[in-house]
Formats: C-alpha cells, sequence, structure tokens
C-alpha cells in the first residue's frame, strides 16, 4: 500500500483536493481508504494561509518512482508552481510510505523524511493507519504522533 499525504492552502482548497482524489485514481491506482480532510497550519514558511490536508491508501501496480512522476504530473495538472520550499500551493502531494520499503535516491526519499515531525501528517494518517509501523524508526503511528514536537493546531474540517 502507498500512502499519500494531499495539502492545498490556495484556491479552492475542498475542490483541488477532490480533483487530486480523482486524477490519483485514474492515474496511480485504487484509494482504499481515505482521512477526513483536516485543517492545519502551515508548517516551515508560517505566514501563509492554513492548508487542507489529508492522507490516502492507495493499491498501485507502479513502482515507487513512478508514482512520483504521476503524483508530480497531477499536481501540475492542477496548477502547481514550484516557487518555494514549504511555500503556499494550490496542491501537494508527498509521498509518505510506499509499503515498508526504505528507497533513497536522487529524487525520492521513502519513508517521507519529515514525516515523523509534522503534525498536519501524523493526524490524518493515525486516522487511517494508526498500527502502521514506520520501517526505520519503528515505531507506530500512534507513537510518532504521540512523540511529535510539531504543536500545531490540526482539526477535522466540516465541510
Amino acid at each position: 500500500m502507498t500512502i499519500l499525504l494531499l495539502g492545498a492552502n490556495l484556491g479552492d482548497r475542498v475542490m483541488t483536493l477532490r480533483r487530486a482524489v480523482d486524477l490519483i485514481v485514474e492515474q496511480v491506482g485504487l484509494v482504499r481508504q481515505q482521512s477526513h480532510m483536516y485543517e492545519t497550519a502551515p508548517w516551515g514558511i508560517t505566514d501563509q494561509p492554513t492548508y487542507l490536508n489529508q492522507v490516502l491508501a492507495v493499491e498501485t501496480e507502479l513502482e515507487p518512482e513512478a508514482v512520483l512522476l504521476k503524483t508530480q504530473a497531477i499536481e501540475q495538472a492542477l496548477g502547481r508552481v514550484r516557487l518555494e520550499k514549504w511555500g503556499a500551493r494550490l496542491i501537494d502531494i508527498d509521498i509518505l510510505y510506499y509499503d515498508h520499503r526504505i528507497l533513497h535516491t536522487d529524487t525520492l526519499t521513502v519513508p517521507h523524511p519529515y514525516l515523523h515531525l509534522r503534525r498536519f501528517t501524523l493526524a490524518p494518517l493515525a486516522e487511517i493507519s494508526p498500527e502502521f509501523t514506520h520501517p526505520i524508526l519503528e515505531k507506530t503511528t500512534l507513537e510518532l504522533l504521540a512523540d511529535c514536537p510539531d504543536e500545531s493546531e490540526v482539526t477535522i474540517f466540516n465541510l
């Protein structure tokens, strides 16, 4: 199972996340689970609008690098322009996990290197996969969330 994190803080955030899910189904694989959308404080660069984040569990036959290429193409199709790291964006799609694989290439690191430091990632991940064990840190999602140094507000977004 591939676990993806979606985030958006510009434009119609709800519509963008919904469209991203549709495109992921079309181009990457079957979405087996999806968390609620969560309203979250910005991380890294904090002087920007709040985010909506959502985690998906996707069943795919694509290899990790192919998933990365597809998700980057989806970001581009939805209007993503990369201006600054951690800056505001119409859409962001990160690969959090690819099964229990550990990968480190020039373009992709899995598990996501900041996963355990971000409450906006761990809260929706805990909703759909609380007992998944991080293959490097050897802690469950719930343990990572309990140990997370990030104290940013993360709340379920009610449509």
